[in-house]
């Protein structure tokens, strides 16, 4: 039988001050033991790998330990060696997984009632006690609140919003924090240059960062990157977790500000290709584009970034690009395909594929959110001086001109020519050309978001009319005016009865805040939808090119 640990066991703290990342938590701990200020229930909460468990297991040996020293176990007492191997019957481990019924809680209940066999305390350990069925939590009520004075309680959870309150009353609680990434990087590189592996800072970082804040990740991490028995790298990591790095990322959000979409194509088949997951890349993504609006939107962005002086200056030139509104809306995008991945495996691809696409085109979405992006941009360019293009008007139309040539006088042609015997002929006149019809100039209309409180004025004194006036719509305009848009001309002439106008305009000043005109009121009958370019559009596409 092999003696071999896998090193996140091996290297698992032995006491408090070998515990990382949570030195609040320790240094009270230590104070309970050393102080003899013991509670009878622990409640440890936090996300997996920053050190519940070996905490537990370090208050279970330092309770019982014969020579504490300073709320630290010795590590070389009977007791602290009998734990260490896990063969002391006074510290039980319960997994609250696979032992989480009622029937369990009873039997734990029938052993409380002996006293330890060999250690001061008996120390029950509950791992994820969030699985605990409701009647198990029920029947550990009473035995947890007022256990026998030999007897301590450690539950841990990773789900702390899922135990009953009746519950986390009873334990004294601590919070375990996710575990920085200094904290995790300087781990890394005690634990190879003690186990003799060779590992670059920058590889170090790229473990820390994907173990999001959990040791026992990043330790395992370290082991696979270290079986290849090759320099663990920066590319050996990124290729053995199946990121795409810092650099491939920017090299993406690159291609989307240049519209590339050859190399969008390429980078998302070459992660196709080599079997990598695109949820693993999409959340890089994700994060390179939070990464961006920290940079955009607070002053010291170094304070909340994990990152070299190099990858924030390329950080910055890049989030420079782009404002906030369009990171806000392509972050949107890419978490909306990041939920559709994960509820259909076999089209992550064109998932992925076609929210590249719309990230490089904003044009392609009609969303209040891609609108938004694309005005942002258009008034920043209009602040750094460029000029919308305006349309020129149309020329005068140019009079017509008579077929037959205009021949130049000459000195015969003043003298008076013979009168002949011949009856003149009548010439049709020319009719002069029409005039063009004026081109109906574009209006600017906002709808008027007070219109069904001002019908409900109308209504006290014309019923009919507000009546008809409710299926209508209102709009502002640029020069203060309201058009009123009814459905018919039936529709139109009732409103102008009964002196329904007047109270309209009437309820209109009150709402709008000014005294509205008798012409500043225009009823028209709504048209059929004009199919073309909004005025809005137009000025965007006009911005854009």
């Amino acid at each position: 039988m092999s003696d071999y640990k896998a090193l996140y066991r091996k290297w698992r703290p032995v006491d408090f001050d070998d515990v990382c990342g949570q030195d609040g938590i320790t240094d009270i701990l230590k104070y309970e033991v050393a102080n003899s200020k013991l509670s009878h229930a622990y409640l440890f909460c936090g996300s997996r790998g920053t050190g519940k468990t070996s905490c537990a297991k370090i208050l279970a040996k330092a309770v019982n330990c014969e020579n504490p020293k300073d709320g630290n176990p010795c590590n070389r007492c009977e007791a602290c060696r009998s734990i260490d191997a896990g063969i002391a019957t006074d510290v039980i481990e319960m997994d609250a997984a696979s032992n989480n019924g009622i029937n369990d809680v009873r039997d734990m209940q029938d052993e409380i009632a002996f006293t330890p066999a060999l250690l001061n305390y008996r120390v029950y350990i509950i791992d994820e006690v969030h699985m605990m069925s409701q009647q198990a939590f029920n029947a550990l009520l009473k035995t947890l609140e007022e256990p026998p004075a030999y007897v301590i309680f450690i539950l841990a959870t990773t789900e702390y919003h899922k135990l009953p309150t009746t519950i986390v009353s009873r334990c004294q609680r601590f919070d375990f924090k996710r575990i920085s990434t200094s904290v995790i990087m300087d781990r890394l590189l005690e634990i190879a240059s003690s186990e003799g592996i060779e590992i670059t800072e920058d590889a170090a970082r790229i473990i820390a960062r994907v173990s999001r804040g959990g040791m026992r990740d990043a330790i395992s991490l370290l082991e696979l990157c270290a079986g290849s028995r090759l320099p663990v790298t920066t590319e050996l990591v990124t290729t053995t977790v199946g990121a795409t790095g810092r650099e491939g990322t920017a090299a993406v959000v690159s291609a989307i500000l240049k519209r590339d979409y050859d190399a969008l194509f390429e980078r998302v088949d070459t992660l196709v290709a080599s079997s990598r997951d695109l949820a693993v890349f999409w959340q890089e993504l994700i994060g390179y584009y939070r990464d961006m609006l920290v940079v955009k939107t607070t002053k010291s962005p170094e304070s909340y970034l994990d990152l070299t002086d190099s990858e924030l200056v390329a950080l910055r030139a890049l989030s420079d690009r782009f404002t906030k509104e369009m990171l806000l809306y392509h972050t949107g995008l890419l978490e909306d395909a990041l939920f559709a991945m994960q509820k259909a495996f076999a089209v992550k691809r064109t998932v992925a594929e076609i929210t590249l696409l719309r990230l490089c085109d904003p044009a392609l979405d009609t969303s209040y959110e891609s609108i938004l992006a694309r005005l942002s941009r258009i008034e920043e360019q209009l602040v750094g001086g460029v000029s919308l293009p305006v349309a020129q008007p149309a020329p005068a139309p140019t009079p017509a001109v008579a077929d037959a040539p205009v021949q130049s006088a000459s000195p015969a042609a003043t003298e008076p020519a013979p009168v002949a015997d011949v009856k003149p002929v009548e010439k049709t006149p020319t009719p002069a050309p029409k005039p063009e019809a004026p081109v109906a100039e574009r209006r600017v209309l906002r709808p008027l978001r007070t219109w069904s409180e001002a019908v409900d004025r109308v209504r006290a004194t014309s019923p009919m009319a507000a009546a008809f006036l409710m299926k209508a719509k209102a709009y502002t305009t640029e020069d203060g005016g309201v058009v009123v848009k009814l459905g018919s001309t039936f529709e139109r002439d009732m409103v102008a009865k009964e002196g329904a106008p007047e109270a309209l305009r009437a309820a209109l000043s009150v709402l709008l805040g000014h005294k509205v005109e008798s012409d500043a009121v225009c009823f028209e009958v709504e048209n059929a939808p004009v199919t073309g370019d909004s005025l809005l559009d137009l000025i965007i596409e006009a911005a854009e090119e």
